[in-house]
């Protein structure tokens, strides 16, 4: 009903708007900041109470949540008064913060961590450590804080810096993070619950190819290098170390059987709430056999296998084990057993006691537990896709229950006791609002705060979404941008933006439907601008998922060219003018659309990005996951290697690459250049100096402005 009522006002010559456009450089330089939409910032609730607060201009402002009567505190004069007696430096607004208590909260400011007591109006110096480090991991109520400095790692208790760990040679490293930031790795460093231990990563890549980056603000140019692991070659070897701040001791988990494969990925560190032992997900090199691990924390010596996951595709364990407040041996675990990722009740016997999410839909995001352990809340994605919902779950009988199920987006923040639930909330239309409600009548919910339309005064045209079927049996959410002020009986030429790897989602109900405000200048400046998220994006379950496996580009294809169909069939584009643009794996997807024979003559230019035009070419975690190793898979390597199709692009193509790109390295866009060259096809090139694997900063406005120009001119 709502999509017909808009298609109505579409094209009804009473739909007005404001005349101001959008120029390409406000939607790149503003798009996350004066035109995103407001926000309450720093909105949380404090512990132990029924309060939540946010931070307005230079003070904070608290809330009851049953009556919403508030309270604002000016708390930065005194502050900075407190910060002057001790010698530091002022803060020129509140800083991030954390409520320890309803009427304490500590936050980080020149590398020193303070607590401040608001009934006492007292600073005090909880911890400190050297600027210039990386890596900070504060532990939350001893605040013992690891980070990294001078390729070592180190740990400040009290200001006094304790060293754990230093390289000792070149391609040996401590505390950071290991197999390139896949299955969900982040950090480096793990806390046990009392402080008392830090677990970390050792990593040993001296086996791993040296890869050169180069740096050019010197004569000559220096390098700068890098360890690469190509698919099917040699990669790193990992441990897991473990700290005792008391003793000052440290030793190593037994993670390597006898025998045992070292090239195999330690991931999702968990500790026990009684810092008894450490559980990882052992994943093997092959990715299709997980195995959940218990270790001794105290002695390193392995004690147990809890549970086993394989696939006859792949695991990818992304999020540790979660223990039930109060309870050291029953924890929640997420997996997607079942074809969707979702939360099971475990303990350390190994035994799944029961699933506490089903449906559909994956879930998205574990917000924690009520203060007593009786319920866990989450969010979830909807069997569409498109939305999000936050459930709760009974931990004792897996009895799930829904805050809101207005389609949209909501996002959760959930009171410490579990009796209040702020929602965050946008779909297609609303940039943002804010409800409050008790968790068991969210019918009776307050609006907290709801954010003017950003975009009032800019001339915009309708957002939509449509459903088309794919090849493969689902249903492939897209999302359309159609010129403001739009005549139905003109035609007018089309922009795809497609990534449709793994990991990724573009389609979603939530403000201007996932989009971007370049592609609203662009729509404004007359073309349709489309984005699909077809068969191996996020969000849609395993099967979707993985139905790209050892045959990268072919069911994407498949699905992209649906959409670019289901265009065609409008009577207001043109079919002859279609272009398209993606970057990483959307550069690759450019590619391969422009030049493999499935789309031969579909598109008139494209313009890819930091693509990947050889899998061989790219990082073993990533690629042996979706295409196992060039030897086991040769025929899936040579079908989707960009270079075996040169002699196929006959469209105009502009490929674009940072110099110092250290995740598609520059050599895939070198190499398919050369190749070009030899054998005779002209192609557009740009090169951002030293630019990694996306343009970012002012030089973004440059690419987006480079890119509207190539579109202008070829389509």
């Amino acid at each position: 009903m709502k999509r017909t009522f808009l298609l109505l006002l579409l094209f009804s010559p009473f739909w007005s708007y404001s005349q101001q456009l959008i120029s390409m450089a406000d939607a790149i330089s503003k798009g996350r900041t004066s035109l995103a939409p407001s926000s309450l910032r720093q909105l949380q609730w404090i512990p132990d109470s029924d309060k939540f607060s946010h931070v307005t201009a230079d003070k904070i402002a608290i809330f009851s949540a049953r009556d919403m009567k508030s309270d604002t505190l000016n708390l930065l004069p005194a502050i900075n008064d407190k910060l002057a007696a001790q010698g530091a430096g002022k803060l020129d607004r509140i800083p991030a913060f954390n409520w320890t208590a309803p009427d304490k909260f500590w936050f980080q400011h020149e590398s020193v961590i303070y607590a401040w007591d608001i009934r006492e109006s007292s600073l005090k110096r909880l911890n400190w450590f050297p600027q210039n480090t990386s890596g900070t991991d504060i532990h939350d109520k001893s605040f013992f804080t690891a980070y990294l400095k001078d390729n070592g790692l180190w740990v400040s208790i009290g200001g006094k810096e304790l060293g754990i760990a230093q390289s000792e040679e070149d391609g040996i490293v401590y505390g950071q993070s290991v197999h390139r930031d896949e299955f969900g790795i982040s950090k480096g460093t793990f806390w046990s619950p009392s402080g008392r231990y830090l677990a970390f990563y050792r990593m040993d890549e001296r086996m791993v190819t040296k890869y050169p980056v180069y740096i050019l603000d010197s004569m000559p140019a220096r390098v700068n290098e890098i360890r690469y692991p190509f698919a099917g070659a040699k990669s790193h070897h990992v441990t897991v170390g473990i700290y005792d701040t008391q003793s000052g001791q440290k030793w190593y988990l037994n993670t390597l059987p006898e025998g045992g494969d070292p090239e195999q990925y330690l991931t999702n560190v968990a500790w026990t709430p009684d810092d008894r032992y450490v559980m990882i997900a052992v994943v093997n090199r092959a990715q299709n056999l997980m195995k959940l691990n218990l270790y001794d924390a105290t002695s390193g010596a392995f004690v147990r296998t809890l549970f086993e996951e394989s696939s006859d595709k792949w695991v990818e364990p992304e999020k540790p084990a979660v223990f039930i407040p109060g309870n050291n041996s029953q924890f929640i675990w997420q997996s997607e057993r079942d074809g969707f990722n979702h939360l099971y009740l475990c303990d350390l016997s190994g035994k799944i006691i029961r699933q506490l999410s089903r449906g559909s839909g994956p879930v998205t995001a574990f917000y924690g537990f009520d203060t007593r352990g009786d319920k866990c809340f989450f969010q979830m994605a909807d069997s569409t896709g498109l939305n999000r919902i936050v459930c709760s779950s009974e931990i004792r009988n897996g009895r799930m229950s829904v805050l809101d199920a207005e389609p949209g987006t909501h996002n959760g923040l959930i009171s410490s006791n579990g009796e209040w639930a702020l929602d965050v909330y946008s779909d297609l239309d609303t940039p943002r609002e804010v409800f409050l409600s008790r968790w068991n009548d969210s019918r009776k919910k307050t609006s907290v705060f709801s954010a003017p339309n950003p975009l009032t005064a800019y001339k915009t045209g309708l957002t939509s979404f449509v459903s088309i079927p794919s090849p493969g049996g689902f249903s492939l959410n897209a999302r359309i941008i159609l010129p403001p002020d739009m005549n139905p009986a003109n035609k007018y030429p089309a922009i795809i933006y497609v990534y449709n790897g793994p990991h990724v989602q573009m389609v979603t109900n939530s403000w201007l439907g996932g989009g971007e405000l370049w592609m609203h200048h662009m729509a404004q400046n007359g073309y349709v601008v489309f984005a699909l998220d077809g068969r191996g994006s996020a969000n849609r379950g395993f099967a979707f998922e993985s139905a790209v496996h050892r045959r990268l580009a072919d069911a994407e294809m498949e699905d992209q060219l649906a959409g670019v169909n289901y265009l065609k069939s409008l009577g207001y584009v043109d079919a002859e003018r279609i272009g398209v643009y993606g970057w990483s794996y959307g550069g690759f997807m450019t590619t391969s659309l422009l030049t493999r024979p499935e789309a031969k003559g579909v598109f008139r230019c494209g313009v890819a990005g930091g693509p990947v035009l050889d899998w061989r070419m790219y990082e073993i975690m990533y690629t042996e996951r979706y295409m196992d190793t060039p030897d086991e898979n040769p025929e899936g390597y040579r079908k989707n290697s960009l270079f075996n199709y040169i002699e196929n692009l006959n469209a105009p193509l502009l490929m674009i690459h940072g110099s110092s790109d250290n995740v598609v390295l520059w050599q895939h866009s070198l190499r398919y250049i050369r190749e070009c060259v030899r054998k005779n096809k002209q192609i557009g090139y740009f090169v951002y100096p030293e630019h990694l694997h996306n343009v970012m900063g002012k030089d973004r406005i440059h690419l987006f402005e480079q890119i509207e120009q190539f579109f202008r001119t070829n389509l």
